[in-house]
């Protein structure tokens, strides 16, 4: 009980974060006013998260995880292409679910692309992502993620695949499909991912 109470309040603060951060900007909003949009205080904002950038780092740790495990999900006997195309589809698919929700990711996704130290955070994540993405692929392969470059090499077009399509939908200002442009990009380098 006390665990679900945690998370309900650590998505209550994230939501009225990125909300708060995506229509004003990240210098503009205050931790006082993301804990009184949450309706807590601010010292229950500070048992959760060290900084405001903090709540941005959760939802990117949130997106890579949700990728390795869509990764982990998949069948076996899948293409690595087609896999990795599921693995990342599933991030950009959460962001454009719903209208009200799609609009609010792009907000987001301008917010971390436009900030500096939001977008470093961000490479620095990706870097992650890819080290998870390539362990998992290699498991899936039976390689060693060690001395195989497959798997690292497979895991790192995929993200950077997924870095375009989010570059290009915030640049359009969400007047591109984004499933459509991962689509294309995955058009590009399916051959070499099944290629491996």
């Amino acid at each position: 009980m006390a665990e679900r109470k945690r998370r309900l309040v650590s998505n209550e603060l994230t939501e009225a974060a990125l909300q708060l951060l995506a229509s004003k900007g990240f210098d503009a909003v205050t931790i006082d006013e993301i804990a009184t949009t949450a309706g807590v205080s601010k010292r229950t904002f500070f048992r959760y998260f060290a900084s405001k950038e903090d709540v941005v780092v959760q939802f990117l740790a949130d997106m890579g995880a949700g990728m390795r495990a869509e990764l982990a999900a998949r069948s076996a006997g899948e293409r690595p292409s087609a896999a990795l195309r599921h693995a990342v589809a599933a991030p950009i698919a959460a962001c454009t679910d719903h209208a009200d929700h799609s609009d609010r990711a792009l907000r987001v996704v301008q917010l971390i692309l436009r900030t500096p130290a939001l977008h470093a955070r961000f490479l620095e994540r990706q870097a992650q992502w890819r080290d998870d993405l390539a362990a998992e692929l290699a498991d899936r392969l039976g390689l060693d993620p060690e001395t195989g470059l497959y798997p690292r090499l497979a895991a790192g077009m995929a993200l950077n695949a997924f870095d375009a399509v989010l570059h290009r939908w915030s640049e359009s200002d969400g007047g591109e499909d984004p499933t459509e442009l991962l689509d294309r990009a995955f058009a590009v380098i399916t051959p070499a991912l099944d290629a491996g």
